[in-house]
This record gives structure tokens, C-alpha cells and sequence, in this order.
């Protein structure tokens, strides 16, 4: 029975590309599992139509879903931003599902306090609704029924929850927030200080980043952190003419190439995917802001031959250039209107964005690649490493024939930039960039952590359907700084509890 459960969950209308759209959790379209790779014509692999009943590789993965992802070049064409939009009926059935389940996040798991964890606390912040202080809702139940009738009522394509005030993608030290702590004016004079010496203390720097980046010095430590800025203050200005100098020559160079034969298919796809970026934040609605995405992901495709482009690296720009823009915003970044900003200001928020974005896809660049074999071997390592700490949970997936392919492919493509709202990313982002190998290494115990958060859900779910729906749909919409920051801090420990790990977790 769950055998046949699994088979029917994967068959979709062949028009909509994606799986089950998430409707509680953060405001992406959904991930192909197929990830449509771009390669010139001549060299683009060819899949046969065997299917495998266990998924062990992304071969066999993408075989096994092969009757969800049939779809034509011309419907492609189709899947436009008004595609994802449906009628004001259907909003409201939906903005009332999520919001039944919102009001159900389960108890936090309690764990031992760590130093990361007290360190955190600094980070503890409170949203803000109709002029009231309100903390995000934790306490309840996850509604169960509500998942499953929402699995059958999603065969068509369902309509995102209109985004509430409180998952707005600014920082939640933004206009609006109230005024800094006393602790919080002197977390942002050490990283001015830090920030103004002749030589940065890297190393100083990121131990103060680890629990979070005040919004007014983040975007110039993320350039540091990245290793696009040099720690000398005398020579960053040179650096960054010259790196911003170079992007635009790459642009002058080979942008024109995006309609020949051997770079259409790349760029085409891209020009989808970017549409689906975000679709109801309005900053990325922009055509100025599009055509940005487009340069930023086509020059950084034809640079890297190895990997080319893959959807969901759209995503990974997205952080970059909101904390870059932020530079020059005080009011909320997600509707300002970047045409208004001098053109200066617009192609250095861009080529700071590229830079950054490449330094961080250097470390992950297997994740990529043909194959996606660095994917493979971190969605191995998650389920090793959850058998090890909750052998429960790692049971009832298999007795339910839950594949960690089946969900956790996202999680490692997309860095959980799915998963959770763009504000819990940046502030997710403070910390990979502080940790060692953060992006690739300590991802993996972020995923382990963000997993057993849902302890009680996963196990209250009986039945293939079920399970995979609650897990491409985690109600976290209302995350906020302090949600991430205990994730951290369990993601820290977990690190440390289990550093005798295999050697293959840091591949």
C-alpha cells in the first residue's frame, strides 16, 4: 500500500513543472528534482525512462519522477509569473489553510545550552503587527488533517499566501523596529571598530558575525567575510573599482553570446526561472531587477563550463543583492523601486552581488556539476547522520519509504532557502559565512537540526503522502531571528556531539 501511495503521489498534470507548491513555508515556487540543466546542444545527456524503485542516486531519482517533469519546451514558455496567480476565492481558502496551521508549530525541542547558544540571544528579536509586540506561535500541535486535505486538493496549481507584514525579507532591525538595546549599540560599535582598523581581524570579525550581523555594517562584512574584500582598508576601494571594472567587461564581452546556438538554451532557462524568483516579493518583479539576475547568472554559467547553469542557483543571488541594496534603503527593500537609484549605485549592487555569489559557489561548485555528485554525497551523509541522532525518525521514513532524496535534494541545492522566509536566510547567511566551511560542512547539521525541529510532526504522519507533504511544506512563515538563532545553536552542538563523524560529511 505505501508502495502504491508513493507511485501515485508523483503523478501530476504534466503542465505544471514543480512539485506541490509549498503553502505555509517560504515564498519560492518549487524545485524541479530534475533541476533542468543547461549544456550546448551537442553535449546535453540523454535519461532513459527506467524506473528504479529505490531512489540511491540522482539518476535513479530523477528516473523514478520522470512522469511528473514531462514537459514540453512551448509550456515552459507558458509559465509566467500571471501562471502562479488564481482567483480571490482561492487566496482566501488558501491564506486560511495556512494561517489554521501556522497557529499549530509544535514545542521546540529543548537542547543542552552551548556557548552558540547563549551567544545568540543577542539576536533574539520581536515582530511587529498593528503596533503590537508579538512573539511567532510555537506551542500548538501541527494540524495534521489540514496537511492531508491540502495534498488532495493541490493536483492543480495552488496560489502562495499573500506574504503577512511580519515575513517581510528586511532585517528585523529595520525602519519601523524599535530602538537598539543597549546590547545591540554595543554589538554594532565592535563591528565598526573592527570595521574601521587598518587591517581587519578576520578571524575577530567572524566571531562576532557568528550570532548575527547588525543590518548597518552587513553588507561591507559580508564582502570581507567572503573574501571578495581584502582586510586592508587602504586597498579595498582599489579592489573594488577593479573587481566592478572586470564584471562589466565580462558583460561587454560575452552578453551578446546569449542568443547564439551554443548559450540559447542557457540563457533561455534562465530567463524562466528568474520570473519564478521569489514571484510575490515585488523587488524582484522589477524588469531592472531581472535583467540584473540575468547578466549576474548568465556570465557566472559561462564562466563555470564544468557545472553550467542549474536552476535553483537563481536563488543564491537573491541574499547578496537584498543586503547590498539594503546599503542604500532605509525603508523596505523588498518594494523599493531600484530604477530610482543612480546607475552607478545599480552596477556596483550588481557586480558585488556576481562576486559574492561566485566566491560562495567556488566551495560548493560539486554540488553542480554533471551529476550533482557533491548533492549526492551531503543528502548520504544527512541520513547517516540521522540515524545516529533520532533513530526514530530515521525508522519511520523508512518504514514509509520516505527517500532523504525525496526532500533533502532541495534542502543541499538551495542552501533552505525554501524552506524559510529570505530574512531567516540573511540571517542564516551571518553564520556560514563566519563558520568554517559553513556553505558546504556546516550546512549539513543545519539540515540535521532543521529536521528533528519537526520531531513530532514527522512522526505523527502515518503514511507516504503525508510525510512528504509535511516536508515540502514546513510551516516556517513567521521564523524570525530567534527561530534561526536556536537552530544554529542546535546545528553547533550536533556539530560537536558528532565530530567523529565520516570522513565523507565533509565532502
Amino acid at each position: 500500500m505505501a508502495t502504491e501511495n508513493r507511485i501515485n503521489f508523483w503523478r501530476r498534470n504534466a503542465k505544471v513543472p514543480g512539485s506541490v507548491q509549498p503553502v505555509y513555508g517560504a515564498q519560492h515556487p518549487p524545485l524541479d528534482p530534475r533541476l533542468r540543466r543547461t549544456f550546448p546542444k551537442d553535449t546535453k545527456p540523454k535519461f532513459n525512462n527506467h524506473k528504479s524503485k529505490k531512489a540511491s542516486s540522482f539518476h535513479e531519482f530523477a528516473r523514478s519522477t520522470n512522469d511528473a517533469w514531462d514537459i514540453d519546451d512551448e509550456d515552459d514558455e507558458d509559465f509566467l509569473p500571471s501562471g502562479l496567480h488564481s482567483t480571490s476565492t482561492q487566496i482566501q481558502q488558501q491564506q486560511n489553510q495556512a494561517g489554521d496551521t501556522e497557529t499549530g508549530i509544535s514545542n521546540r525541542l529543548a537542547p543542552p545550552r552551548t556557548e552558540a547558544q547563549n551567544l545568540q540571544e543577542e539576536d533574539t528579536e520581536y515582530e511587529h503587527v498593528n503596533g503590537k509586540v508579538i512573539r511567532s506561535s510555537s506551542d500548538a500541535h501541527l494540524n495534521t488533517s489540514s496537511v492531508r486535505a491540502t495534498l488532495q486538493k493541490q493536483h492543480t496549481l495552488p496560489v502562495r499566501p499573500i506574504i503577512p507584514l511580519v515575513a517581510r525579507i528586511s532585517d528585523q532591525n529595520a525602519s519601523g523596529a524599535p530602538p537598539m538595546t543597549v546590547r545591540e549599540k554595543s554589538r554594532l560599535d565592535k563591528f565598526k571598530q573592527l570595521l574601521a582598523s587598518s587591517n581587519t581581524d578576520l578571524e575577530e570579525l567572524r566571531k562576532h558575525s557568528w550570532s548575527g550581523i547588525p543590518r548597518e555594517v552587513r553588507p561591507i562584512t559580508w564582502r570581507l567575510l567572503s573574501g571578495y574584500l581584502p582586510a586592508n582598508e587602504e586597498r579595498r576601494e582599489l579592489v573594488l573599482k577593479r573587481k566592478r571594472e572586470e564584471y562589466f567587461g565580462f558583460i561587454e564581452q560575452y552578453y551578446h553570446s546569449r542568443t547564439d546556438d551554443h548559450y540559447k538554451d542557457t540563457y533561455r532557462q534562465i530567463h524562466i526561472d528568474i520570473p519564478r524568483t521569489n514571484p510575490l516579493i515585488p523587488l524582484f518583479q522589477q524588469p531592472v531587477v531581472q535583467e540584473v539576475f540575468e547578466r549576474i547568472l548568465f556570465i557566472w554559467a559561462i564562466r563555470h563550463p564544468a557545472s553550467g547553469y542549474v536552476q535553483g542557483i537563481n536563488d543564491l543571488v537573491t541574499p547578496f543583492f537584498v543586503v547590498f541594496l539594503s546599503e542604500f534603503v532605509t525603508e523596505d527593500v523588498e518594494n523599493f523601486e531600484v530604477a530610482a537609484l543612480p546607475l552607478d549605485t545599480q552596477r556596483n549592487i550588481e557586480a558585488d552581488s556576481f562576486w559574492c555569489m561566485s566566491k560562495l559557489l567556488d566551495g560548493i561548485q560539486d554540488n553542480y556539476t554533471f551529476a550533482q555528485p557533491g548533492i549526492q554525497n551531503k543528502v548520504k551523509a544527512l541520513e547517516e547522520l540521522v540515524s545516529r541522532i533520532d533513530e526514530d525518525i530515521h525508522n519511520h521514513f523508512k518504514k514509509y519509504e520516505v527517500e532523504y532524496l525525496q526532500f533533502a535534494f532541495r534542502w543541499m541545492n538551495n542552501l533552505l532557502m525554501r524552506e524559510l522566509p529570505l530574512r531567516c536566510t540573511i540571517r542564516l547567511w551571518d553564520t556560514y559565512q563566519a563558520e568554517a566551511e559553513g556553505f558546504s560542512h556546516f550546512h549539513l547539521y543545519v539540515c540535521a537540526a532543521f529536521l528533528i525541529e519537526w520531531r513530532k510532526e514527522i512522526l505523527s504522519m502515518v503514511d507516504f503522502q503525508g510525510l512528504l507533504m509535511l516536508l515540502q511544506n514546513l510551516p516556517t512563515i513567521h521564523w524570525g531571528n530567534e527561530e534561526v538563532g536556536l537552530l544554529l545553536a542546535e546545528a553547533y552542538r550536533l556539530k560537536y556531539m558528532f565530530a567523529d563523524a565520516p570522513s565523507h560529511y565533509k565532502r
